[in-house]
């Protein structure tokens, strides 16, 4: 007798006698494979006292009445195990665990595991979130980590015109209190905001690799007793108490100096 191809449901002949056995046959491989969940994937032996309608995937190693089903689905029906063959891209809720898992052809596995996403249905993908048609990625975690497969690892963000932007925003209640990136133009800008206006910090050319202030810079202030240490060469301060007021020092590497004149602070 003829069977379909996918769920090997068997097909009703014609002419047949007793068709209502071949149906029910059908119907019991629909109930035992349609919304598939079982409820253990863990025991190699039957259970003692099933209840009609129970299903389990028999662990490897299956003993009893499951011997040489493993990885099958089995289910209890009409006082006996009636077990499929998965399929590959057969899906099946685990009850114990709570966990959705997907045959891969050869074995059961986290769907959460599928080695291919690519792309994800639907184009959306929340972990412990929702995820919307603009965060089509969205993840709530204390924290995510990008590891190197190898050697070097980059983060990209690529956008479609010079116009246009591609930035790191930081929040705080889903507001915008910083943000660094191609914003605009292809110059690398770094901003902050008080929630409702941004203000541009500086800016490095993407032409020239020249760092543009666009705000005052604020040098740390020191008094003469408390300078900080020379060395590296090349920073600034403001010391508030030099002998001819207060002055703009450099470091040379070996004292501090007023930056006005060259001379050591006094």
């Amino acid at each position: 007798m003829p069977n379909s191809p996918n769920l090997v449901l068997p097909y009703i002949e014609a002419a047949q006698a007793q068709k209502h056995v071949t149906h029910n046959d059908g119907l019991r491989v629909l109930d035992a494979a349609v919304q598939l969940s079982v409820l253990d994937r863990d025991l190699t032996s039957p259970p003692a006292s099933p209840s009609d309608g129970d299903r389990y995937i028999p662990a490897s190693g299956a003993t009893g009445d499951w011997s040489g089903k493993d990885l099958n689905i089995a289910a209890w029906q009409d006082g006996a195990w009636a077990f499929l063959a998965p399929r590959e891209g057969w899906l099946c809720w685990v009850a114990d665990e709570d966990v959705l898992v997907v045959w891969d052809g050869s074995q059961w596995i986290d769907a959460g595991n599928v080695a291919s996403l690519n792309p994800a249905s639907g184009g959306l993908v929340g972990v412990n979130a929702t995820a919307d048609t603009t965060n089509r990625l969205s993840v709530t975690a204390p924290a995510a980590l990008f590891n190197a497969e190898v050697d070097n690892f980059n983060f990209k963000g690529n956008k479609s015109a010079v116009g246009d932007t591609v930035s790191f925003q930081l929040q705080q209640g889903f507001t915008t209190y910083g943000e660094f990136g191609l914003i605009g133009d292809n110059d690398l800008s770094f901003k902050v905001s008080d929630g409702t206006s941004f203000f541009t910090s500086f800016k490095i050319g993407n032409a020239d690799g020249e760092m543009a202030m666009e705000q005052p810079l604020g040098l740390k202030a020191y008094s003469k007793s408390s300078l900080p240490p020379v060395s590296p060469a090349g920073r600034l301060i403001w010391v508030w108490d030099d002998a001819d007021g207060a002055q703009v020092a450099y470091s040379d590497g070996g004292g501090w100096k007023r930056i006005k004149d060259g001379t050591a602070v006094a």
